[in-house]
């Protein structure tokens, strides 16, 4: 196999699929518009939910991009040969045009042809059936007829070869998976790519979506046949140069190489610790740089970035690595992405002065972990800490089980482990509770009413812009579910009582009025012409669809809408208060008033 670089893999990819009459349209923000189905955009689909549903894309029917994408999931095995919590996925979709026979051939043709991997090097897996759905065969006899022997063509169950829904409804079907197949020793006579054993590696996912799965569980065909493909661009890199791991690559060896040359202190495992390092400060340049405004915080995606920089830390600590560090890092990787994603570059100042000041702050907690360890330790009986007492120290000052049992064995303390895990799980299950409820309605379950509060998102904005007198004022995050909205702008400072009960005044009248949602497909530059505003330019098509709503809103947007304002009926704030430092929060609800 020939040896290519991550830049020369993106490139070739656009290239190939631009000459099979895809549109190439650009990376969507880590964060998804009015999608609370997720935290982070996890997949290249994401961004076109609306699309895979049948609205039609100003592009066409066939798409292809590089998407940057967050996965947490696997957090855990984060360090070995291949898993990365952030990683870039090259991806091609036909909208109702080509399905199973023309994507699989068209992936063939660019893996042998273009980036020239031998057949003998790759091995498939499909969909085996169940009660639900058939057994794909065609998919089998395309690969078959492409020269992949039967001994290398593996049927799978769902939980290996089966995409979606998104939410609880929605768009879902078999995928066909593509490996390389790695010169290591099988595990055993029934090794496959369903083991884990890394003889196999994932490198591309084909996903056929011809159903639709309803409320009650079954399934039924999609009028419009979608296909969603995924290639992990990191993966395949690290194959095809012959990498044992994806920290081999060329967007990981100066990092790795960097921190090898920071740690102090020798360590059998210190090599996993760099790993982790890495990636886990990837991902927070990644958040920060995000033009969507990501920051440190207690909810969400805020969240998800603090226990990122956190873990990164404790790692850090065991190998001896400065905080110091980790800024030089962030700054390494803006320099390596900054032509692929620019963004990185404009908020270079953010990246680091948020990464700088999240380390600070954690080294004060650390401090303070410390000083409340000192205390607890007046208290033990018998030489050992209760669960209870080993989980305050993880909820309230953010001490990982690990920090508290190196602690523990130093002062030759025992902790109930188990006692622990109790008072985690029980912490998970009301932390899944909330967000069950709360992930209830996105775009991947469109409904009337999220359209509507779509539409209501459009007002608010608008009417902020004119009571506030700030034409600067943008969109800096937006989530919608099915009972209420939520828009984060910047402003420097709350908003008054008066202010409030104006926008709200502003809002109303604008549905009183009646005045019809009128879409309409233009070029940017039109559009910009005409005076729509937009949130994020830089992941805007050549081609964008314009909503006005007569002379209070013309918006360049993506997703669903009400047909007229009157349909939204009535509109109430409920609070407006702090998101992070310059951003302002308010969510609202319809009513029937």
């Amino acid at each position: 196999m020939n040896k290519i670089t991550s830049t020369e893999l993106r490139n070739k990819y656009l290239a190939f699929f631009k000459s099979k009459n895809h549109a190439i349209i650009p990376s969507a923000s880590l964060v998804p518009d009015n999608d609370p189905t997720v935290l982070f955009t996890t997949a290249g689909m994401h961004p076109l939910v609306p699309y895979l549903l049948g609205t039609a894309h100003p592009q066409g029917k066939r798409l292809a991009n590089v998407q940057k994408c967050v996965r947490t999931g696997d957090i855990d095995e984060v360090g070995d040969d291949v898993h990365c919590t952030f990683f870039e996925m090259l991806g091609n979709w036909s909208l109702g045009d080509y399905f199973k026979e023309e994507s699989i051939k068209m992936s063939a043709e660019f893996l042998t042809k273009v980036i020239n991997i031998p057949l003998t090097s790759l091995a498939v897996s499909v969909f085996a059936g169940d009660n639900d759905c058939p057994k794909d065969e065609v998919s089998a006899s395309v690969w078959l007829s492409l020269g992949i022997p039967k001994e290398r063509i593996f049927y799978l169950p769902k939980k290996n070869n089966w995409w979606g829904p998104a939410g609880i409804t929605g768009p879902c079907g078999p995928d066909t998976e593509i490996f390389i197949i790695r010169d290591k020793k099988p595990c055993g006579k029934d090794c496959s790519p369903a083991c884990d054993c890394g003889k196999y590696v994932e490198i591309w996912n084909n996903v056929f979506m011809e159903y639709f799965k309803q409320a009650d569980g079954s399934f039924i065909p999609l009028k419009q046949k979608n296909v969603d493909t995924g290639m992990g661009l990191e993966r395949t890199v690290a194959m095809l140069n012959g990498c044992q791991s994806v920290y081999e690559t060329d967007v990981f060896l100066p990092i790795v190489k960097f921190l090898k040359e920071s740690a102090t202190v020798e360590k059998e495992d210190a090599l996993r610790n760099i790993k982790i390092i890495a990636d886990h400060l990837r991902t927070a340049t990644f958040m920060l740089g995000d033009d969507k405004g990501v920051t440190p915080s207690n909810v969400d995606q805020g969240y998800v970035l603090r226990r990122l920089i956190r873990r990164s830390l404790r790692f850090a600590r065991g190998i001896g690595i400065k905080p110091e560090c980790f800024t030089a890092v962030a700054l390494m990787f803006v320099d390596i992405y900054k032509e692929q994603y620019p963004e990185l570059l404009k908020n270079k100042d953010k990246i680091f002065n948020e990464l700088s000041a999240e380390t600070l702050k954690f080294e004060a907690t650390l401090s303070q972990g410390l000083k409340e360890f000192d205390k607890l330790k007046q208290y033990i009986q018998n030489s050992r800490m209760s669960g209870k007492s080993a989980f305050k120290l993880y909820d309230t000052y953010g001490f990982p089980l690990e920090i508290t049992l190196e602690l523990a064995n130093e002062n030759g303390i025992t902790v109930d482990t188990e006692g622990y895990e109790a008072c985690f799980k029980e912490h998970q299950a009301k932390s899944q509770a909330g967000a069950d409820k709360k992930f209830a309605g996105g775009l991947a379950d469109s409904t009337e009413e999220t359209a509507k509060l779509h539409t209501a998102t459009h007002l608010l904005l608008a009417s902020l812009k004119e009571v506030l007198n700030d034409n600067n004022i943008n969109q800096k995050g937006s989530n919608i579910t099915a009972e209420r909205l939520r828009l984060d702008f910047n402003f420097p400072r709350p908003l008054t009582a008066d202010e409030i009960k104006k926008v709200e005044d502003k809002v109303n009248k604008a549905i009183k009025d009646g005045v019809s949602v009128v879409m309409e497909e233009m070029s940017l530059e039109s559009a910009k012409a005409l005076g729509a505003t937009g949130v994020f330019e830089s992941k805007y098509d050549t081609v964008v669809k314009v909503y006005t709503m007569g002379g209070y809103s013309k918006e360049i947007c993506g997703g669903p809408h009400a047909t007229n304002t009157a349909d939204l009926k009535g509109f109430k704030i409920d609070k407006e208060g702090s998101s992070s430092a310059g951003v302002r929060r308010i969510k609202a609800v319809l009513s029937n008033d």
